[in-house]
């Protein structure tokens, strides 16, 4: 094991250090703590973006990483108006109105904008980790065989959404966890020293942090996976459009769609986000040709997965 940790540490190292960015995204959790260390005393600006208006939790676990290695930490406040804004753009970049994927991804839009804004002319992303080393909880249910398989469904549809918001906002993003000998390396890891116990406690990604446990502090290392959504803060965004949108509005507009569109919306800001996602494309089940399609937006399936990125209904 200890030959493997040398491994994928040098590996990963080597790719931080052929990164050309001026700026890392940096919320405190394990991936983009391992590349802010990984830096080797080159000063970079890191941003971290948190909510105004919602709890969150990355500030201060980005504040201690910041602190410990020498690095200028931008604290980039979302009010509510930056966060509203930037779904209706990011609906139009990535042409989905899947809430999961528009919390998170919202915080990354915001986070590069405000880099561009700065002057950066590339980000570095923890984008990669999280499929490679299993870091995601559904992961944590499985084990031997069973979670091999379901890592290699998942490498065969993996896709980053941080790739499409750079482009729209003209800023480079360098992920290097999906460095190709990085990705090849973490392929050939065994499944169970992704998911493994540490302390009592079973943990994703967890060869990923004994590799690096040695740099980072411990509460980083062992800090439980927080989705961006939720260390972000834009969670809240459920709670915020339940409270704005009226009930008997709601249900009108959900019979509306399902009969018209044969979309069927589940929550309010389901709702708010296919709205926007209306003003710039036709339904979904208009935009392609298949036999194989979610059964709740009617948007084409992709083999091997289990869920539905247009809409976020899962499982399918």
């Amino acid at each position: 094991m200890q030959e493997i940790c040398s491994k994928l540490e040098e590996l990963v190292v080597d790719a931080v250090s052929h990164c050309k960015s001026d700026c890392i995204a940096l919320s405190g959790g394990l991936d983009s703590s391992v590349l802010a260390f990984c830096l080797n005393d080159k000063k970079i600006r890191s941003i971290v973006t948190i909510t105004e208006n919602f709890p969150s939790t990355d500030l201060m676990y980005s504040q201690l990483v910041a602190k410990q290695i020498g690095l200028q930490l931008d604290v980039n406040n979302a009010s509510i108006i930056d966060l509203t804004n930037a779904v209706e753009d990011t609906i139009k970049i990535l042409k989905v109105f899947n809430p999961i994927e528009i919390r998170n991804s919202i915080v990354m839009y915001i986070t590069m904008k405000t880099a561009k804004e700065k002057g950066c002319m590339s980000i570095i992303t923890g984008d990669g980790a999280d499929e490679l080393f299993a870091g995601y909880s559904f992961f944590l249910r499985k084990q031997g065989l069973e979670l091999q398989k379901d890592l290699e469904r998942i490498w065969k549809i993996m896709h980053f959404p941080t790739q499409q918001l750079g482009k729209s906002l003209g800023i480079a993003v360098e992920s290097p966890f999906l460095n190709e000998k990085v990705v090849e390396y973490a392929k050939s890891i065994p499944a169970d020293l992704k998911v493994h116990e540490e302390n009592g406690t079973k943990h994703g990604k967890w060869i990923l942090r004994k590799a690096f446990e040695k740099r980072l502090p411990e509460s980083i290392t062992w800090r439980a996976k927080s989705a961006m959504q939720d260390g972000s803060g834009t969670s809240g965004l459920a709670s915020f459009f339940d409270n704005v949108i009226a009930d008997s509005v709601f249900k009108d507009k959900v019979d509306m769609y399902l009969e018209k569109e044969k979309v069927r919306l589940g929550s309010k800001e389901s709702l708010c986000y296919y709205e926007l996602y209306r003003k710039y494309y036709e339904p979904p089940a208009y935009l392609d040709s298949s036999k194989s399609r979610c059964p709740e937006c009617q948007a084409v399936k992709e083999p091997d997965s289990h869920f539905c990125r247009m809409c976020g209904s899962f499982p399918i």
